[in-house]
């Protein structure tokens, strides 16, 4: 995960040093948002209508903030209206990549290039900052709209709706606040909890990130008893928000980052709670467990310098939830 500086690329990880040995992430550049009449949002400027065919999703399978774009992407019928790029899994010197030897890996269809820093170079020569993914391009424009997936995800909730006569509703106005508590403690102890306690330098760093997680853990398990999901009887974004971060957790975070207090199967609401998500029409197919767990052991030589592969457990995701 190197970084371009002034717009040149830089093979560097993360630094702990300066922070006691904890992981910290950087913030996204691009916030611009797409609207249904290309009106500004709430950040950013204006001039991205939602057009079909105009904008581009670069992804990785890998990537959980890349996931929930995919999701939205599909539960919203979006397929035939925004095209994407799948990067490889491997990410090395040269950070993400348009190599396609991996199943599943398209390489940059829309230009043919070889890294992903280079569809941030295409919008700004002298960018400064980490190459992450999901990336949305405007095809008109030539730029990024938006490489933050939570605001991505908003867009793609209701932008396209007079399009595509889709209007279900992932950020109903009624439960926005609760959303937003839910998703702040989510976000903090357990989607990127778990990056705090795999990507620690020192103990301390590694204790203070992996109690709160699991904290959560036990919290989410005892909400899941009260409703269907997490916002009670209707499916929220926060629901997709934890999902990518639950598909993940037995497969890689576990034992890749060290979060092995519990598995998620070890947590009877959870599990069938995951499984009934990953049962919903078109969410399957957005999640490629192949990517996920050889991106995250082949990727990061800090934590599996020899890049050996484990055999895991199966998972069966479709094993029938009896959630109703």
């Amino acid at each position: 995960m190197g970084q371009l500086v002034d717009g040149t690329w830089h093979d560097v990880w993360y630094d702990t040093t300066s922070t006691g040995g904890a992981f910290e992430r950087t913030t996204a550049k691009f916030r611009n948002w797409i609207t249904a009449d290309g009106a500004a949002g709430p950040t950013g400027e204006g001039g991205f209508p939602a057009v079909s065919g105009r904008y581009h999703l670069y992804v990785s399978y890998a990537c959980p903030w890349a996931h929930r774009t995919l999701i939205f992407r599909a539960l919203k019928g979006l397929e035939a209206h925004i095209s994407i790029s799948a990067v490889h899994p491997d990410m090395l010197s040269e950070g993400w990549t348009f190599e396609t030897d991996a199943h599943g890996a398209t390489g940059d269809t829309l230009y043919g290039l070889p890294f992903a820093r280079d569809i941030y170079l295409k919008a700004d020569p002298q960018i400064s900052g980490r190459v992450t993914v999901p990336i949305l391009w405007d095809k008109e424009r030539e730029t990024i709209v938006s490489n933050e997936s939570s605001e991505i995800i908003r867009m793609l909730n209701s932008a396209f709706d007079e399009l595509t006569g889709n209007r279900d509703d992932y950020w109903p106005e009624p439960l926005r606040s609760e959303i937003e508590e839910v998703n702040a403690r989510i976000y903090d102890t357990l989607n990127n909890g778990v990056y705090k306690a795999g990507f620690a330098t020192t103990q301390a760093a590694y204790d203070a990130a992996v109690d709160p997680l699991f904290d959560t853990m036990d919290w989410l398990e005892a909400r899941l008893t009260e409703g269907r999901y997490l916002m009670g009887g209707q499916i929220t974004e926060a629901d997709w928000r934890l999902f990518t971060t639950l598909v993940r957790f037995d497969p890689v975070y576990h034992l890749h980052f060290k979060c092995n207090r519990a598995r998620l199967i070890d947590y009877p609401n959870l599990w069938a709670y995951t499984r009934e998500l990953y049962q919903i029409e078109g969410v399957a197919q957005t999640v490629n467990l192949e990517h996920i767990v050889r991106h995250y052991h082949y990727s990061h030589d800090t934590i599996n310098p020899n890049r050996i592969l484990p055999t895991n457990p199966v998972l069966d995701f479709m094993e029938p939830h009896g959630r109703g």
